[in-house]
């Protein structure tokens, strides 16, 4: 072998070729921290440090985009290619009002137009951009008497808006023509009933819907929002305007294990296909609004099932965000 030849084999051996980057395979919670001082006189009167929470989650152009509650009047959004590290980016939403809360955004396929259904002092209004961290432009009041908006696309193209009417927390949907336009009237679909719904205070709040296998799972939560009892449940339905039926071992995210009033859950997959719950913990045990943001699997069973377990401060595998793009 001449000693061109011989160099040529032997430089790759000597300079590997650098590998591909890989986001970490493990993450604990929580993903996401921050803190903001508060003065809100109405809805819910507060004074104090609220933290981070009410999390929803899109997947856009290869990366994902998060939008909580923050300092109770405006909406930031937070940026990661891998769900476990955030980048705080720029504001989307400003409003002259003193409580607003538990943003949701939908992309709408159709229009290429991102929607924002905000919260405000127990209504819900809609705001619309043309990019997923640009500025939402305000086009008003679209639910009177709600909060915790979410708006689902059925697979025939049907919308449906989900919200917990205000302040008596029964869960609603609203038919839709469009992602701005009411179709007929709202429908009633639950109310707190539970004993674990109505631990110090009647709540089921925070609806989302995910469908499997033809059967609608509309995710809620239950409890008082600001305690450690504050859980997650589902009920499950064969029509997205229900009835609804409410899993007989509820709630299934639940406290215990350092984990401390898990709940207000948005649903993503990552490019596995696997389905990741986004949510908010309490600090501690402590009353009050200091949450955190954290991540944990959901998966169905063989029965269609749903389970999904919260956790705090222990290593687990985490998502897989390279080799395909997440719904």
């Amino acid at each position: 072998m001449s000693r061109i030849m011989m160099t040529a084999v032997l430089l790759p051996l000597l300079f590997p070729a650098s590998p591909a980057p890989e986001f970490n395979k493990t993450y604990s919670n929580p993903v996401l921290v921050q803190t903001f001082a508060i003065n809100r006189p109405a809805p819910a009167p507060y004074a104090g440090t609220l933290g981070i929470g009410d999390p929803a989650v899109i997947y856009h152009g290869g990366r994902y985009y998060l939008y909580p509650t923050g300092d109770n009047h405006s909406y930031d959004v937070y940026i990661s290619d891998d769900l476990v590290h955030w980048t705080r980016g720029p504001k989307v939403f400003q409003s002259s009002e003193r409580g607003v809360w538990a943003p949701e955004v939908f992309f709408n396929n159709d229009d290429g137009v991102f929607y924002l259904y905000y919260t405000a002092n127990g209504r819900i209004g809609v705001a619309t951009a043309d990019r997923p961290d640009g500025v939402f432009r305000d086009l008003g009041l679209l639910i009177s008497s709600g909060i915790d908006a979410h708006l689902f696309r059925d697979d025939d193209g049907r919308y449906f808006l989900y919200y917990a009417r205000y302040p008596d927390f029964a869960i609603f949907v609203q038919p839709m023509e469009s992602p701005l336009r009411k179709k007929g009237a709202p429908v009633k679909l639950f109310s707190p009933a539970e004993p674990w719904e109505k631990k110090d205070v009647p709540v089921t709040e925070a609806p989302w819907m995910i469908k499997h296998k033809g059967v609608y799972y509309l995710l809620y939560s239950g409890g008082s929002a600001d305690s450690e009892d504050y859980a997650i449940g589902y009920a499950t339905a064969k029509n997205p305007r229900g009835p609804f039926t409410k899993y007989r071992g509820n709630p299934v995210v639940h406290k215990g294990d350092g984990v401390f009033g898990p709940g207000h859950v948005s649903v993503i997959r990552d490019q596995a296909g696997q389905l990741w719950m986004v949510y908010h913990q309490q600090k501690d045990e402590t009353r009050g609004w200091n949450r955190i943001i954290c991540i944990d699997p959901l998966w169905f069973d063989r029965k269609g099932v749903l389970h999904g377990k919260a956790s705090r401060l222990t290593s687990r595998p985490a998502p897989v965000t390279a080799g395909g793009p997440a719904k």
